[in-house]
């Protein structure tokens, strides 16, 4: 009897470092330091990890979920209009209006779109605090035409549109999908320095394939000249666009030699040039 009193009294509870002892915890803040300027932080945003599912309205997402021993693919991002999230691939939608029903179109005026993911390792009776560095996936780019010549000021319209530009992106791997279109919307400016300038801008997930070339046809009062068609290579001045998305760019090029007659064989724009600063006034 003494002998089995002695024995018990050796027994000692085992000790863990959590309340759950086989299941790991995350905890995850989302850090939005580097979108863009003038850019708000999104009012809700998502996260996935193996089976959960998560939506998180404060800085912090500290899931009841517990996570088995094992490796995770953690995948964050924010809801933005215009785009799908199916696993880690967002998808843009398609264009509406007069491009409606044409998938080689899609919108172009995207909601802000932030990502994160991280290959993440659980080990049972831890807890994890992890932070999610938002990377922005939607860069605004904005093109200014400066028309010249003798018709320049019978201009009333462009009619234009960008091949080259990404419909999906699997912000997992950095993986872009096939190339579509996005309508360039040009307005005039009618106002300040720029006045007499033609101005388009876009938000684009990022640019894809070969090329991203510029095809428009440029319209003037009564008909007087005849339409212009404009054809312009934007590859070279876009090359980088996908590396640094949190900066807007604008792009500006001259419209060399509006005609002057009937005849009208094409117009053509002279080199892109990255327009510096806030402001569209440029030696364009």
């Amino acid at each position: 009897m003494a002998a089995a009193v002695l024995l018990s009294s050796c027994v000692k509870d085992t000790l863990y470092d959590t309340p759950h002892p086989d299941y790991g915890k995350i905890a995850v803040t989302a850090d939005w330091s580097a979108r863009g300027e003038g850019i708000d932080i999104p009012a809700t945003w998502t996260l996935t990890m193996g089976n959960y599912t998560g939506t998180e309205t404060s800085a912090t997402h500290t899931p009841d979920h517990l996570f088995a021993p094992g490796s995770y693919t953690l995948a964050v991002w924010n809801p933005a209009e215009g785009i799908t999230v199916n696993g880690t691939t967002a998808t843009i939608a398609a264009a509406t209006g007069t491009r409606a029903g044409t998938d080689a179109f899609v919108n172009n005026a995207p909601g802000w779109f932030f990502t994160y993911t991280e290959q993440v390792t659980i080990e049972k009776d831890k807890d994890y605090p992890l932070t999610a560095a938002m990377k922005q996936q939607v860069r605004e780019l904005t093109l200014v035409v400066k028309p010249t010549g003798d018709a320049a000021g019978r201009i009333t319209e462009i009619v234009a549109h960008l091949t080259g530009a990404a419909r999906t992106l699997d912000f997992a791997t950095d993986t872009y999908g096939a190339a579509s279109n996005v309508v360039l919307p040009f307005t005039k400016i009618t106002e300040g320095d720029d006045a007499g300038k033609w101005k388009a801008t876009v938000r684009l997930l990022g640019v894809t394939g070969t090329e991203q070339l510029l095809t428009a046809e440029i319209r003037y009062a009564d008909g007087n000249p005849s339409p212009t068609t404009l054809k312009s290579d934007l590859t070279e001045a876009l090359k980088e666009f996908n590396t640094r998305k949190g900066k807007s760019l604008t792009l500006g090029g001259t419209l060399v030699e509006t005609p002057e007659g009937m005849e009208v064989d094409g117009a053509e724009i002279n080199g892109w040039e990255e327009v510096k600063g806030d402001d569209v006034n440029a030696d364009l």
